[in-house]
Order: structure tokens, then sequence, then C-alpha cells
């Protein structure tokens, strides 16, 4: 027991006859780990971008919202007839009235 353990420590199973297996399976196992880190990174951009676009997507909404309240003050009756009066134009007092055109066939 003692005897396996020191060699594993020494690293003589990398020195021994055989190594070449044991080279082999150690390479395979580093790159795969080297694919799993950068599969971890490339997920935790991926998940940093989703944030930074959920964050981009709120503003415009807000900005929406508030620009769309802006334009409905703006097209509400008593908001027009007040820029109007400071331009010196003020409301008929008559009501309008409906025009017909008979077509002459």
């Amino acid at each position: 027991m003692k005897k396996g353990i020191y060699k594993i420590l020494r690293g003589a199973f990398l020195v021994s006859d055989d190594s070449f297996k044991n080279w082999r399976f150690i390479i395979f196992i580093s790159v795969l780990a080297l694919i799993m880190i950068a599969s971890s990174h490339s997920a935790d951009k991926k998940v940093y971008q989703i944030a930074r676009l959920k964050n981009e997507v709120s503003e415009m909404r807000s900005a929406f919202i508030d620009g769309r309240s802006r334009l409905m003050k703006l097209k509400m009756e008593s908001g027009v007839v007040k820029i109007m009066e400071e331009k010196g134009i003020a409301p008929s007092a008559i009501p309008p009235k409906k025009i017909k055109v008979k077509s002459q066939n």
C-alpha cells in the first residue's frame, strides 16, 4: 500500500515503460478541463449580456411610456386650446356644419 502511494507521489507512473497510456489519458483530461472552462466562461458572458439587454429594454419601455403620456397630454383639447390662445387663435363659437355634396350623374 505504501509503495503504491509513493509511486504515485513520485510520479513513477509518468516515467515507466508503459507511461504513454497514462500521458494520453492526462492530456485527454486536460483538454476536457479546458473545454469545460471555456464553456463556463461563454455561459457567464451570455448571462451578463442577457442582464444588460433586459436593463436596456426596461429603460426603453419607460422612455416609451413617458413619451406616450406626454403625447396624450399634448393631444388633449384643453392643452391645444391653451397653446392656441397663446398664439392668438381662439376656438370658434359657432359649431361646425356638415356639407353634403351630391354627385351630378
